[in-house]
């Protein structure tokens, strides 16, 4: 078979082979318990430790306030149900916006469930919050903020600046997903007055099931996980060494060449959309054309559904998602698509194409090519069918 095209960097990347050349020591010869005094068990905390401030330098913070987690769902739950277990009946208001993750969403619905009221904020045509309308939600009674980065479907890059001097100015925490964020935009958490952060490792090209939140000195938040004194006293369990190191390696790495990565990710991601826009009739860009993740395609095409289009995609060779990987087993049709353009499923399929380090231009090129046969023959095949 031929080579195969990955476009699917947003659901996960594969680990750098220099990101788990530093991870291997931790599998075995220093396979010590972090929480240990002998001499191998030092070793791991001292790793643990330097990775905690690689992941502070890269987003601005200091390492003291880094914990480590399984990933970027445990951060955003550690994050809102952490923060409403330590409000104490000081506010039971969460303000969100509608298209956020769903490891954002669901703990703020199971919050309503126990009487908690939460604020869905809309979005505009291109996924965007309105700093205005955080405003206007606030109440005497609200307890936190909670706006992604970057939107993981659609790519759209929110206000997060603004939203956080406005959460400022009111003394209440925000906290953002930043998942998709880290590693393709400048992050920087006092810049941005952000008082907790959620971050994913196997997003920057570091391991599956490590990932971190950032939490400001002083923020009241209670532990979810209960048990020994690891993190602090915040996360109970035994630290993931070689995870943890594969993070603090992969954010290292990716802090360090930043500027040349993204500005030639963002080169071929303005290729794609502009040959598939020109070459498709029907098809139209989901988000904005340029305050969006650098890596990020997101379309749709009339008369085309989208189980179909990723499947022919499929055995074509192209390896891409219709929005999150979190909702791929879903029959649920995109929240996101339906906020942006309700009833845009109805009439067309969509999908998403992210880009990486290894994507060249004739990637770009075949995987639009490959797309624009697949929905001429899917749209030939429908109109046969309706006749």
């Amino acid at each position: 078979m031929k080579n195969r095209i990955y476009l699917d960097y947003a659901a996960t990347s594969p680990v750098l082979p220099e990101v788990l050349a530093e991870m291997l020591p931790y599998f075995n010869g220093k396979f010590g318990n972090p929480s240990g005094v002998y001499g191998t068990a030092r070793e791991a905390r001292q790793a643990v430790e330097q990775a905690r401030r690689q992941v502070a330098e890269a987003i601005g913070a200091e390492p003291g306030e880094i914990y480590f987690t399984s990933g970027g769902s445990e951060s955003d739950n550690m994050a809102i149900q952490g923060i409403a277990r330590a409000a104490s009946g000081r506010g039971r208001h969460i303000i969100t916006s509608r298209i956020e993750h769903h490891a954002v969403l669901n703990p703020c619905r199971q919050l309503e469930r126990e009487g908690w009221q939460v604020t869905y904020l809309p979005v505009d045509r291109f996924g965007r919050v309105s700093p205005e309308d955080v405003e206007k939600a606030v109440t005497p009674d609200t307890a936190l903020i909670s706006i992604m980065s970057a939107n993981n479907e659609i790519g759209t890059l929110e206000p997060v600046g603004e939203i956080g001097r406005i959460a400022g100015a009111h003394g209440i925490p925000f906290h953002t997903d930043a998942v998709q964020a880290v590693g393709c935009t400048d992050v920087d958490v006092r810049r941005d007055n952000i008082d907790l952060l959620s971050l994913s490792a196997h997003k920057i090209y570091g391991p599956k099931g490590t990932g971190a939140l950032y939490i400001r000195r002083g923020t009241r938040i209670e532990s979810l996980i209960r048990g020994g004194a690891q993190e602090r006293g915040l996360r109970a369990g035994t630290e993931n060494t070689a995870g943890i190191v594969g993070l603090g390696a992969a954010i290292r790495i990716a802090k360090a060449d930043m500027a040349v990565r993204t500005e030639a990710i963002r080169h071929l991601r303005d290729r794609m959309i502009r040959t598939t826009l020109e070459t498709i009739p029907g098809s139209c860009l989901n988000g904005p054309a340029e305050e969006r993740l650098c890596n990020n395609c997101h379309f749709s095409f009339d008369g085309v559904e989208s189980e179909t289009l990723l499947l022919r995609m499929d055995l074509a060779g192209v390896a891409a998602s219709g929005g999150s990987a979190c909702t791929s087993g879903s029959t649920e049709p995109s929240h996101v698509l339906e906020a942006i353009r309700p009833g845009s499923e109805k009439t067309g399929g969509s999908i998403r194409l992210t880009l990486g380090r290894e994507t060249t231009e004739a990637d770009v090129d075949e995987a639009v090519r490959i797309m624009r046969e697949i929905v001429t023959d899917l749209r030939n095949l429908r109109s046969v069918l309706l006749k």
